[in-house]
């Protein structure tokens, strides 16, 4: 039997091996790492081991590192702190990913919308222009816009809209939850204040993931409890999830470099389908490595994946944060392509993706649209 090809990594990537063996061995070791005898110390130096190698990888202090139970969270404690610390207007960014978009609705303030060019990118002229009119009474300027898209993978300014944010000395929130892992997180040379990451999207397990702050940031603690994470979240700590986060964490910034040069992989098989109609998103602007939106006018989201699913090969139709619905793309739609959202699909591969599984990929797609092709030609006449 043909084994299977997975390529949908933005969703969830695959736990590394030196994770998978860090989480059994914070098992065996057991312990609580708020108690002071030998096993919470283990586990205590687990928890600690892994805050540095987190923080490593977003070169960050480790002692602003802290641990939550997913990238989710994450965002929301550093949107909910900037409400707590007064402001009251946020601007978001179109193509944030919907944890932030639906925490920022329910926080009671006005949310303003940083739009994208057509390329995906976000408009920093726009958000120039609107920091420089910026009302007072609406509390300290909060920006959110993430390193890189979940759907196209394209990268973000964040540096320049740093610079910006800063001169109207606001706070900017990014969420590198995609990018970590596959490009360098410098989170202070990117002029973050907060910046969030989650353990499953680079080869850690899902349900950790952390947020890192600078000395702009005010943080509230909004998880009450024991004074875990020096105060800063209520909780036991995750042992097994961090301990494995870590070791995730450790492994992805070995493979940095090499993890660029897969970028031909992804580019000689958006090739093959542009020839065969597709419509590659983002393709003008810096996009990560691995990841391949791409639109196909008049073949239907839902029935590529199905299609490829059939041959073995699981991509995504987009976001697989949705409760698994196929919907229209909130992003392409800000990209100025809603036309195409229900054609498009998303392709993603990672740590353990071989050039073969592009190629494999490729072959079950074009044999999918042949098929739907061919359904679709009228009927020969008289045949």
């Amino acid at each position: 039997m043909t084994s299977s090809v997975y390529l949908d990594y933005n969703a969830t990537a695959p736990v590394r091996p030196e994770a998978r063996d860090a989480m059994v061995h914070a098992l065996e070791i057991g312990g609580n790492p708020s108690s002071i005898h030998a096993a919470g110390r283990a586990a205590r130096a687990l928890v600690e081991q892994a805050r540095e190698e987190v923080a490593a990888l977003i070169a960050a202090p480790a002692s602003t590192v802290i641990f939550t139970s997913g990238g989710t969270e994450a965002n929301a404690l550093a949107l909910e702190s900037a409400v707590a610390a007064g402001a009251r207007r946020l601007i978001v960014s179109a193509i944030e990913h919907d944890s932030i978009q639906e925490t920022a609705r329910v926080l009671g303030v006005e949310v303003e919308v940083l739009p994208v060019t057509a390329d995906g990118r976000a408009d920093l002229a726009w958000l120039q222009t609107r920091l420089a009119a910026w009302d007072p009474a609406d509390g300290r300027p909060f920006v959110t816009l993430m390193l890189a898209n979940n759907e196209t993978g394209v990268i973000q300014p964040v540096h320049e809209a740093s610079e910006i944010v800063r001169a109207a000395d606001g706070w900017l929130h990014v969420d590198a939850i995609q990018a970590a892992g596959k490009v360098i997180v410098d989170s202070r040379a990117l002029g973050a204040d907060t910046l969030s990451i989650s353990a499953h999207k680079l080869g850690g397990p899902q349900g950790v993931g952390a947020l890192t702050f600078g000395p702009r940031a005010t943080l509230s603690r909004r998880q009450h409890g024991g004074g875990q994470e020096r105060g800063r979240r209520g909780g036991t700590e995750n042992v097994p999830g961090i301990a494995a986060f870590g070791a995730a964490a450790a492994e992805a910034m070995k493979g940095l470099d090499e993890f660029q040069g897969r970028a031909i992989w992804r580019d000689a098989a958006a090739a093959r389908l542009k020839a065969a109609g597709g419509v590659v998103m983002g393709e003008a602007a810096p996009r990560l490595a691995n990841t391949l939106c791409i639109a196909t006018p008049g073949f239907a989201s839902d029935l590529q994946v199905m299609g490829l699913d059939l041959a073995q090969v699981m991509i995504s139709a987009g976001s697989a944060c949705s409760s698994g619905k196929v919907k229209a793309s909130p992003v392409l739609a800000a990209m100025g392509q809603g036309d195409l959202s229900g054609c498009a699909i998303r392709v993603s591969g990672g740590w353990n993706t071989i050039e073969a599984d592009w190629d494999r990929f490729v072959e079950a797609w074009l044999a999918a649209h042949g098929r739907h092709a061919a359904r679709r030609q009228p009927a020969v006449a008289g045949a």
